[in-house]
This record gives structure tokens, sequence and C-alpha cells, in this order.
């Protein structure tokens, strides 16, 4: 059969997309690019917040157009929206469906694909029953220079703004074999950039017995592609860390292990400890500084990025100050603003002293005002430096975008390269000649 698979939300659901192309392509079947010859149609999708659960269901609708007007005729939706609606909702509200597959059910994509004899097949088993993915992985990557790779799945934090836990279930870790296979696979293939992901990348390995340290992964990894010949050194990015598991020996293996991206992914959400505290972070404003402080100090190259939630319920103007004065104070290369998003099914709901939508849009308006500023200044240090630069786009004559190790996939700004003759996928060596806000510029040498 032919089919068409389409991903919404995080790098995470672009790992179980491209798990389920590999198990259904291993089976015989071709993958389009194209909807509208499909037979059948996938859609991952993201139920994080309530716009990522109307965004997967405009999709869905969408995408239900072509068993009219197209060739399919089956229709599967996975992920995270069928795990946060778990009773009828969805079958009931979307009788297009043929069959519904929760996070915990990837593994089952062929079944749903193939097996046309239920009228409405729904897996919804509990997400931690699911086993993570080890070698052989019959995976087809997005891109063939860089590749995402899931250190864990789940999380056991309890944050009462967030329904993770629910949609993926609790910790588990894959074993550090597994992680290193994989990926130097990966880049034995020719992938010049592995991203390690997971819901809680710095919890990697506290739910084994013993609890094996995530800076022994992070070593481990950096090893075996180190001992992998290429032009190039492969780039090595951790994503998704959490201030209060970040020791010393994630920083002191980030900052030896020279093919390991300086990069720090440290989502705080908020500094005000008050805040905090409603939040469910278990840390408080004066832990935020000392860890800043503490991974300059050990890490001179270290690039700074995180995500802040702007009207988190009961806060005060005194407690948004307090954010905004911690921003000024840290000086993050790259920061995140999110306005705090409501869902009667998260702890958040039920607390007293909700701040108003437009209030939230303000100061996240204000967040993001400021932090250009810092952003543009940042930038300016690399004026006149030549950079390696991963090539990803050629959008027009003489101009390619790519990134720096400073720069991540998706997130951050992009760098634009004036030359000619760059491969896809491949390193160039970029003398930067202008900066902006978010983005760079620079000729290729």
């Amino acid at each position: 059969m032919i089919i068409y698979l389409e991903t919404l939300g995080c790098c995470r659901n672009q790992v179980d997309s491209e798990v389920m192309l590999g198990r259904l392509a291993s089976r015989g079947h071709d993958i389009t690019s194209d909807p509208s010859g499909a037979e059948v149609i996938i859609v991952n999708t993201c139920g994080f917040i309530a716009a990522a659960s109307a965004e997967a269901i405009d999709t869905i609708l969408d995408m239900a157009q072509y068993k009219k007007e197209g060739s399919c005729r089956r229709l599967v939706v996975t992920g995270c929206l069928p795990e946060r609606f778990r009773d009828d909702t969805l079958t009931d509200a979307l009788p297009e469906v043929d069959a519904f597959l929760g996070t915990g059910a990837c593994d089952a994509i062929v079944e749903a694909v193939e097996d046309s004899s239920k009228s409405v097949l729904t897996l919804l088993p509990d997400p931690c029953a699911r086993e993570l993915q080890g070698l052989p992985l019959p995976r087809k990557i997005t891109q063939d220079y860089m590749a995402y790779v899931k250190v864990s799945e789940g999380c056991n934090r309890k944050c009462t703004y967030c329904i993770i836990p629910t949609l993926r279930g609790i910790q588990r870790s894959r074993p550090v074999d597994s992680v290193v296979k994989e990926t130097a696979t990966l880049v034995s293939q020719g992938v010049n950039e592995i991203v390690l992901v997971g819901e809680n990348t710095t919890d990697y390995g506290l739910d084994f017995t013993p609890p094996v340290p995530l800076s022994h992964l992070l070593s481990a990894v950096s090893q075996k592609v180190a001992g992998i010949e290429k032009k190039h050194p492969t780039w090595i990015r951790l994503l998704y860390t959490h201030p209060s598991s970040i020791d010393k020996s994630v920083i002191k293996a980030i900052a030896e292990n020279k093919n390991i991206c300086s990069y720090y992914d440290i989502p705080v959400q908020h500094a005000d400890s008050r805040t905090l505290k409603r939040m469910g972070r278990n840390y408080t404003m004066e832990d935020l500084y000392t860890l800043f402080e503490t991974i300059r100090s050990m890490d001179p190259r270290a690039v700074l990025r995180t995500t802040l939630i702007t009207g988190f319920p009961g806060e005060t103007e005194s407690e948004f100050n307090t954010l905004m004065k911690f921003v000024e104070d840290i000086q993050f290369d790259h920061l995140g603003v999110f306005p705090y998003s409501d869902s009667e099914d998260i702890a958040s709901h039920h607390l007293k002293n909700h701040v108003p939508e437009h209030i939230r849009e303000e100061r996240h308006d204000t967040v993001m005002a400021r932090q250009a500023e810092i952003s543009e200044t940042i930038n300016q240090k690399y004026l006149g430096k030549t950079i390696p630069v991963l090539v990803e786009e050629n959008p027009d004559d003489g101009i390619y975008l790519g990134r720096t190790q400073f720069q991540a996939p998706e997130v951050d700004g992009i760098t634009f390269i004036y030359g000619s003759g760059l491969e896809i996928g491949t390193f160039a060596d970029v003398k930067i000649t202008e900066t902006h806000e978010y983005d760079l510029s620079g000729e290729n040498i």
C-alpha cells in the first residue's frame, strides 16, 4: 500500500513517526510525500496544550477529505491526542478515523494499517507498557544528515501545568548500549548531527538499578562517535534538560567532549520562587542563579537556552518583575516564551487567581521584546569570526540556510550563507559578516 504520514508536535513525535515508517517500509509498503495519492494516511498528533489538540483535529479533518477526493481508504490517528481523550470522545467526534493508537501502541502500526476487519481499531494500552526501541531499528529518518535519538520516554515529575506523564507514562530509560549502537549506526550512515532527546533527559538512568548517570551515557556516545572516521566531527546535542538534575558531572561531560555541543537547553519556566512552587518545580530562584553561574564557570563555550511561561495562575506584577530581572541578569543566548495555556485536566487549572489572557499575552510580548535586544547584542560577538555551519537548505541561487553549533534545529535562529557549490547536510566554514536579532549572515570561505 502507499502510505502518507503527517507528524505534528515535537521532535519526540518525529522519532515515533520515523520508527512507524521504518516498520511499514520493512513490510513492503511504499511511503509517499503526497497525501492525495496515499491509500493509507497516518496523522501522528500532539495533544500537549489546547492549541495543539485543535491543530491535530483540524489536520485530521483535512486529511479525511482524501477519503472522498483522493485514494485514501484508511485513516489512522496516533500519538498524544488519543491518549489525552481516552474515552469515546474522539471516536464519536471523528467517525472518519479507522484506527486510534496511543503513544504506547505505536508498535501496532502495521496491524492498524493492514487489518481492515474492524470498523474502528482502538489501541490505548498504558503508555508505561511501551518498550523503548533498541536495535535493530527499521527506522526511516526524515533527514539524512540530522537525527533525533530518544534516550528515554516518559517523566516522573509532577509539574502542575503539564500532562506529559499522562500522555507518555513514567520515566523509562534506554540502556546505554542501545543508545550508543543506534547513534553509531546513524553516524556511519552519514548523519552529521545527533540530537539526544527525551521528556526529561537529565533524569536519564535514574530508573535503573543501580542508577546510571547521564554523564556516563554522554561520554559513551561521544567516544563511540569520535571513533567513526569522518571529514568533520559529528555534532552531538542534548535537549530537554531539567534544572534540578543538571549536576557537575553532566557539565563536565559536555565541556570535555568536544564533539558534544556546549549548548545547554534548560527550560526553567519561571524564576520567582513562589511561582516555581505553584508550578511544582523543585528548585528556587537562588538555585537557578547558582546553576547558570556554575555552567559558565565550568564551560566557557556554554550557550544557554531556556523557555518560560508568562501569566501562570497567581503570577503577580512583582513575580513577573522578578522574572524580567532574571532574564536581564542571565542574558540567555536563546529564549522561548509561552503564555500560560489552561486546560481542565491539568492541576494548575484548580489554582486560584488566574491571570487574564490579555495580560498573559502582554507579559509574553514584554519578555520577547527584551530578549530580542539581548540576542542581537550577543550575536555581535560572532561578527568577523569563521564558524562551522551545517548546511540545511538552498532556497535560491547563491544563498544557503544552515545552523551553527549554538543554533538548535527548529527553535533558534539560522545562519544565511552566501556562496556556491555547497552540499546539503555537510559542513561549511562561514565568515560572519552580518548579525541580526536571532540570525547570522556570512560568506562561505
